[in-house]
């Protein structure tokens, strides 16, 4: 059994506070950054398209991710309050819309840039995005936020700020689900066996969201309204995602050289 009660303020400086969430997801991004900087000097893209297609996906994730909460997760509270939608610091970000919001960002900058396929961008911003988002759990689990369902047993991790209760480190599961896909990816990239153009998107999409589904069963109830649902907010917002990777892996074509 492990004991866990980490401030989520890494550092205050007066007014300014630094969370450890904000740190992490930070540098999944900044990690990001380098890794699909390496990418298009490997294949001779230029690099200065890469600051603007960062400034793209930093803002498709967070308003995504934003409009995704407000609605699927608490619609009630923050449409009552609706200045609070704007208040972001104070938590409440859902990955399925931040991955919508990514995908539109895309195809807008793909469409100012032609001299990049839509294909060829998905397949490769699939490989750094998988490590961000083992990044953004990580930031979950020092938030103590996104907890599992108690283990029923003496093992498991106990979110002091939440109860003494010992559960399931679900937040630690998914990081280490979506690490392993960055690896996978990242080394199918560098032996060329991802040479069809999809492939990689439709496999980051299926395993991502595959294991986001089957981890759900683990984790308390995320919006109010679903308590005593036999599939999750979650599982229903995965399910479009899972189809979307599995027909992009079938229909797959090689590369025209």
């Amino acid at each position: 059994m492990f004991h866990w009660n980490l401030d989520p303020i890494l550092l205050q400086l007066g007014p300014l506070a630094i969370h450890w969430y904000g740190v992490f997801f930070a540098a999944g991004f900044l990690i990001g950054y380098q890794i699909m900087h390496w990418i298009f000097r490997r294949e001779g893209y230029p690099t200065e398209q890469l600051d603007k297609l960062l400034t793209y996906l930093f803002f498709g994730t967070i308003i995504g991710a934003r409009l995704a909460h407000v609605i699927f997760y608490e619609p009630e509270y923050y449409f009552s309050n609706p200045l609070e939608i704007l208040m972001i610091w104070k938590g409440g970000l859902a990955s399925h819309g931040g991955t919508v919001g990514v995908l539109l960002v895309i195809w807008i900058f793909v469409r100012q840039n032609p001299n990049m396929g839509l294909l060829w961008l998905l397949d490769r911003l699939a490989i750094p995005t998988a490590l961000t988002a083992c990044f953004i759990r990580l930031g979950n689990f020092a938030n103590s936020e996104i907890v599992g369902n108690p283990t029923g047993g003496d093992w498991g991790v106990v979110f002091e700020k939440l109860d003494m209760v010992p559960r399931h480190p679900v937040q630690l599961y998914e990081s280490a689900c979506y690490a392993f896909t960055f690896v996978l990816l990242f080394a199918l990239y560098r032996l060329g066996k991802t040479r069809k153009e999809g492939l990689a998107f439709g496999l980051f999409m299926t395993l991502v969201f595959g294991s986001r589904f089957l981890l759900e069963f683990l984790k308390t109830p995320q919006a109010a309204y679903e308590a005593g649902f036999a599939i999750s907010v979650g599982q229903w917002l995965s399910v479009p995602f899972i189809l979307l990777g599995i027909i992009m892996m079938v229909k797959a074509k090689p590369v025209r050289v």
